[in-house]
């Protein structure tokens, strides 16, 4: 457990922000896989204040249950403020500013981890934010812009003191986007200077992973990004080791595919089928990494039209590969 302003969040294992994975069904397959907070895609400010309807569709957290923060992104302090206005309303719990996203397109236009750039915009913008909106902000850092701007220090500090209540921090700088390993040491650091939660993020593939990073940083609780891909156990895995001590066995080939089966219905569901068979087919992907055959099944999983060939090409795999 630990708490974001006046969010008790029930454990610490969080899922990250990730486009084309955490929608509502990748947040509700978190959620009964035990992670205790999960966050949206992140949403483009501009998107809500021209009330355009894809945006408003990802924005849409009403009636889930468990935790949900939104991530919201953009670089104009009033803009930030009116869309943070408008999620507020719509039933965002939390609302993260994601300073984070290296990519191209994002950071063109002087957000994501662009912002990190300019402090004296971040002050003005998170001050528009916080004084918008009637529930806790939050920010998702990266180390810096290259490795000769390393100023998440700086950044974080700076948002504590403006009335943010936890900072994620992947501490790999812009400029090596995934490249090399995460600096679990800036981590370390930054729990050590600020008085809020410090959510610790990147390089966590496994529940052992998790627990590492708790304890070699202190920090109070744990994102869980691209190891979730197709993986949804690694969530309940850490809450296991990480809330009771207990190590769970690796799932097995039959519960892979029904976790599979799982999120692709529940894309159905919010989605239509011909939506979610297109949008799944990365994730099946994913669910058959490390199988024997996963090359083969590939093929079939790109080249499916319907649920039951996507989940005829999965269920084809039936001997799971040593590593």
């Amino acid at each position: 457990m630990f708490v974001i302003g006046n969010i008790v969040v029930p454990n610490r294992v969080v899922a990250a922000p990730l486009a084309g994975v955490t929608d509502r069904a990748g947040r509700e397959m978190a959620r009964l896989f035990g992670c205790g907070l999960v966050y949206t895609e992140m949403i483009s400010d501009m998107g809500l204040v021209y009330k355009q309807q894809r945006t408003l569709e990802m924005a849409e957290v009403a009636g889930e249950s468990g935790l949900v923060a939104v991530q919201l992104f953009g670089s104009k302090p009033q803009a930030m403020a009116k869309a943070a206005r408008m999620l507020n309303k719509m039933g965002a719990q939390l609302i993260d500013i994601n300073m984070g996203c290296p990519t191209p397109k994002i950071v063109r236009n002087g957000e994501g981890a662009a912002l990190m750039k300019d402090p004296a915009l971040t002050r003005d913008l998170l001050r528009a934010v916080i004084d918008a909106v009637q529930v806790p902000v939050t920010v998702k850092l990266r180390k810096g812009w290259d490795e000769n701007s390393i100023n998440y220090m700086e950044i974080a500090l700076l948002a504590e003191a403006e009335g943010v209540k936890a900072v994620a921090l992947h501490p790999r700088t812009r400029q090596e986007f995934f490249s090399g390993y995460s600096d679990w040491n800036a981590i370390k650091n930054l729990k050590a200077h600020l008085n809020i939660p410090v959510i610790g993020n990147g390089d966590i593939w496994c529940a052992a992973d998790a627990l590492r990073m708790i304890e070699q940083t202190g920090c109070d609780a744990v994102m869980i990004g691209r190891g979730a891909m197709g993986n949804p156990f690694i969530y309940r895995e850490a809450v296991a080791l990480l809330e009771k001590g207990q190590a769970l066995p690796d799932p097995t080939l039959a519960e892979r595919y029904q976790a599979a089966q799982l999120h692709l219905d529940l894309v159905i569901q919010y989605k239509g089928e011909r939506v979610a068979v297109r949008e799944m087919r990365k994730h099946f992907a994913w669910y058959c990494k490390g199988l024997r055959g996963a090359t083969r099944v590939r093929t079939a999983i790109n080249q499916a039209v319907s649920r039951d060939e996507l989940l005829a090409a999965l269920a084809s795999i039936t001997i799971q590969a040593d590593n």
